[in-house]
This record gives C-alpha cells, sequence and structure tokens, in this order.
C-alpha cells in the first residue's frame, strides 16, 4: 500500500478524564475508516509529529482542550489554532491543557517546514482531566457527535486528495 493521504492525529491520555475524549472517540471509528489513515497517537502535539506529515497528506488533529464549552464540537482549519481568538464562529480559543501551548506548537511547525500540512483540527471542549476520571457528563454525552466529525473531516480531506 503507498503513503496515506490523511494523517489522523489523536492527543489525549486515556486516564485523565476529558483528555481521553480523542483516543475514545476514536477508537470508535470503523476500521475501514481508519484504514484511509495513517494514525499517530501521543499525549499531547508535539513538533515532530506535524513535521512528518508527507508533503501533499493532509492532517486531522483531534484533541480535547479548554476555551471551548464543555462538550461542544469545533471544527476548524488547521493553521487557525494559531491565532489568538481561533473559531470566530464561536468566539472560542481552543487551548491545550499540555505544557506547550498548541499555538506554539503550530507556529514552529510552520516556520521550520514553510507552512503547515492542509487539514483540520477537531476538538472538544474538555471540563476536566483530572488524573483517574472519568468522562464528563457533557463530553460522554457529545461522544457520537465528536466522533461523527472526525469522520467527515477524514472522508473530505481523503476525498480531496
Amino acid at each position: 500500500m503507498g503513503a496515506r493521504s490523511v494523517w489522523l492525529v489523536v492527543c489525549g491520555e486515556p486516564e485523565r478524564g476529558d483528555d481521553a475524549a480523542g483516543p475514545t472517540a476514536v477508537d470508535g471509528l470503523s476500521a475501514e475508516l481508519l484504514a484511509r489513515c495513517e494514525v499517530r497517537r501521543g499525549a499531547a502535539l508535539d513538533v515532530e509529529t506535524l513535521m512528518d506529515v508527507p508533503a501533499g497528506a493532509a492532517c486531522v488533529l483531534v484533541d480535547a482542550a479548554v476555551g471551548i464549552l464543555a462538550g461542544s464540537v469545533v471544527v476548524m482549519p488547521l493553521d487557525e489554532l494559531a491565532r489568538p481568538v481561533a473559531c470566530p464562529a464561536t468566539d472560542a480559543a481552543p487551548r491545550s491543557s499540555h505544557t506547550l501551548p498548541v499555538e506554539h506548537v503550530i507556529g514552529l511547525v510552520r516556520a521550520l517546514r514553510g507552512g503547515l500540512p492542509a487539514g483540520s483540527f477537531v476538538g472538544i471542549g474538555a471540563a476536566s482531566a483530572s488524573l483517574g476520571a472519568p468522562l464528563s457528563p457533557a463530553v460522554a454525552r457529545a461522544l457520537p457527535a465528536f466522533r461523527e466529525a472526525i469522520a467527515a473531516e477524514i472522508r473530505r480531506l481523503d476525498a480531496s486528495a
């Protein structure tokens, strides 16, 4: 099989409350849909992962984020994550709860690559990322919509490849 046209980058730690939303949602996707993707998983987004996306491939970045109403699903172009207010329609600014803020990772990748891979951020608002906690009720209720948003972006980007 040749190189896949869609990279699915899944961030989150399964044992940290709502931070588990990304891995949990992706685990529920069909094998057929996942077979269209190069799947990369990690606790947090890092520069190396986005640097590895080949030229011509698109990226779907999946993560739970603060700055979005808990349980709300947001889909936006990847390059908008570097802006101070990333989602003008909702005035939400998704922010990672990890050490290096996502806007810094995006900025570094943009500088090092000379641009970002095409693609989307599919996020869900997190209420809590406490160690050992389950998904919050808001995120648990929104998991089917989050999963469908991820699937829709994979299909859209794969079709345009």
